[in-house]
This record gives structure tokens, C-alpha cells and sequence, in this order.
């Protein structure tokens, strides 16, 4: 295997990991303040989209296992389900948000400070693990393996943690949406 022509194949991507890595973000912001008028707010997303977490935290799961039981196939198709979870889940939180009001917190005392830890965890975590997810996508696509491998042990956990907590999230906050 020639490792130098991996990673020239893995720098032709860059461009595209840097892109999205900021574009996703920011246009999720704008989307996340635009509110589209007299539509029927989606209120039906939000068990959805926990449901997405969730699963995308099982596929993770069975991926890891997959690789480790050297089923790189299926360990393959499962990264690239959990890729299509994760796009599944920003396109339904950003059409509820663009529908929908946001849900206010009504906990109170330390479960306030818990939920809150929680959140923020997840979503500055969920910002950094796109170019995480990207580089190591980018790096199994270009054969590169052994810095697949090293990004990987990164990126898990932290992709992981995202899924994980997005269904603490919902579970924390679903006793104050208004129905």
C-alpha cells in the first residue's frame, strides 16, 4: 500500500472537509433563527429525531464491534448508515426549529444546571465532530488506514457522546413541550 499516494488522495478532499465543517454550522444557525410563516409548526420532529440519535448511538455501537470482529464491510456500511442518521436528524431539527418555537427548560435547581451542562456539551460537540467525521470518512474512502484508525479512536467517542446526549436532551426537555 502506498501510503504517501493515500494521503495525497486524502489532501484533494480538504477543501471540502474545511467547507463543510464551517458551512454546516453556520447555516444551521441562520436556519435555527428563520421562522417560516403561517405553517404548521412540527411539533411531531422532536421524538423523531431522539429516535435517530438513539439509533445512530446502536449503529455506532455495532460498528465498533464490526471492526473489531474484522467484518470491514459491514463495519463500512454501517459508518455510512450512521453518516445518513446523522444527515437525516440535522434536516428534521432544523425544519422543526424553523417551524416551531423553542422549548424553555422548566426545571429547576440542579437538574437545571445538569440539563444545561448537557446541552452545551452536546451542541459545542456536535459542531466538532463534523470535520472529525469527515477526515475519517475521508480517510477509509482513500485506503488510508492507519490514519483512519488513529482519527477514529478520536472520533468515536465524541460522536458517541453526541448521539448519547441528544436523546438525554430530548428526554430532559420533553415534559415542557407544548402540545
Amino acid at each position: 500500500m502506498n501510503t504517501t499516494k493515500n494521503i495525497t488522495d486524502g489532501k484533494k478532499y480538504n477543501k471540502w472537509i474545511v467547507i463543510l465543517s464551517v458551512a454546516i454550522p453556520v447555516v444551521v444557525a441562520i436556519l435555527f433563527g428563520i421562522k417560516i410563516p403561517n405553517v404548521e409548526p412540527l411539533t411531531f420532529l422532536p421524538p423523531i429525531y431522539a429516535t435517530i440519535n438513539a439509533v445512530t448511538a446502536m449503529v455506532l455501537l455495532i460498528a465498533l464491534w464490526a471492526i473489531k470482529s474484522k467484518k470491514v464491510k459491514l463495519h463500512e456500511n454501517l459508518m455510512k448508515f450512521a453518516i445518513a442518521l446523522s444527515v437525516a436528524f440535522l434536516a428534521m431539527y432544523v425544519a422543526y426549529h424553523m417551524t416551531s418555537e423553542s422549548t424553555k427548560f422548566g426545571g429547576e435547581g440542579a437538574i437545571k444546571y445538569v440539563y444545561y451542562f448537557v446541552l452545551i456539551s452536546h451542541i459545542l460537540l456536535s459542531i466538532t465532530v463534523i470535520p472529525f467525521v469527515l477526515i475519517t470518512y475521508v480517510r477509509a474512502i482513500t485506503n488510508n488506514f492507519e490514519l483512519h484508525k488513529k482519527i477514529a479512536k478520536i472520533t468515536f467517542p465524541i460522536w458517541l457522546y453526541v448521539a448519547i446526549t441528544g436523546v438525554v436532551v430530548y428526554l430532559m426537555i420533553s415534559p415542557y413541550y407544548i402540545s
